[in-house]
């Protein structure tokens, strides 16, 4: 009988990998929309709104990278502590936990039979592996990777800056920011689509809130600018 579910881990690993380099993208989208909308209501100075926008992605992936390399190591630590807890008490009371793996299986829905059966033969053949899959829905072998995690983000984060950014410098300063305006939102709702079909979410609901959510903030920061204005120098 093949092991129950073996193949879900991976697919798991591949999406939280996946999940980390969309959120990483739509916050640089977002942070760095908010960044250079503000600056450019105070002044229309292609150098300092470069500068400032540079200065702000570099700070923003940095920032992506190492928190989710905290994140993603504390749930690596945790999943850890999980296994060696559960590897201690398989050395140690076989017999409960063997119980424990038929009362699971019971709980899916089998018969007392049937769990039992499932039960032995999985622990016939590796009973760590039967155990952390049932109980924890953890593969050993395939935990997720922190230094990975915080390059997908901190990558992608910049990734994610460098459209507001150029869809602020590039255009003639007459249709700048209606034109940015109309990239960003556009961009905005296909990662937050994008964001929601990894996670099964409804991707239309997702999309639009994605981007009156990034509206709203290149809103809220060209009027702040406005407030603030200064001369380029």
């Amino acid at each position: 009988m093949t092991h129950p579910e073996a193949h879900a881990v991976h697919p798991g690993a591949r999406i939280n990998w996946l999940r980390a380099s969309v959120l990483g993208a739509n916050d640089g989208i977002v942070s760095i929309a908010g960044l250079v909308f503000g600056i450019a209501g105070a002044t229309s100075s292609d150098a300092i709104i470069f500068t400032t926008g540079i200065a702000g992605t570099i700070a923003g992936a940095l920032s992506m990278a190492v928190g989710e390399y905290v994140s993603v190591s504390s749930s690596r630590d945790t999943e850890r502590a999980l296994l060696k807890k559960e590897k201690w008490e398989l050395e140690n009371f076989p017999e409960q936990e063997f119980e424990e793996l038929v009362s699971l299986y019971e709980k899916k829905g089998l018969g007392r039979p049937t769990a039992t059966m499932v039960a032995r033969e999985l622990t016939e053949r590796d009973a760590f592996a039967a155990h952390v899959d049932a109980e924890l829905n953890i593969d050993p072998d395939n935990l997720t990777n922190p230094y990975h995690a915080a390059l997908a983000s901190g990558l992608s984060f910049v990734a994610g800056a460098t459209i507001p950014l150029l869809a602020m410098v590039l255009p003639p300063l007459s249709v700048r920011l209606p034109v940015a305006f109309v990239a960003i939102l556009v961009v905005l709702a296909f990662t937050g689509a994008l964001s929601a079909r990894v996670g099964g979410a409804n991707m239309s609901r997702a999309a639009l809130r994605v981007v009156l959510g990034g509206a709203g903030a290149m809103a809220i920061t060209y009027s702040v600018g406005l407030l603030f204005g200064v001369t380029a120098l």
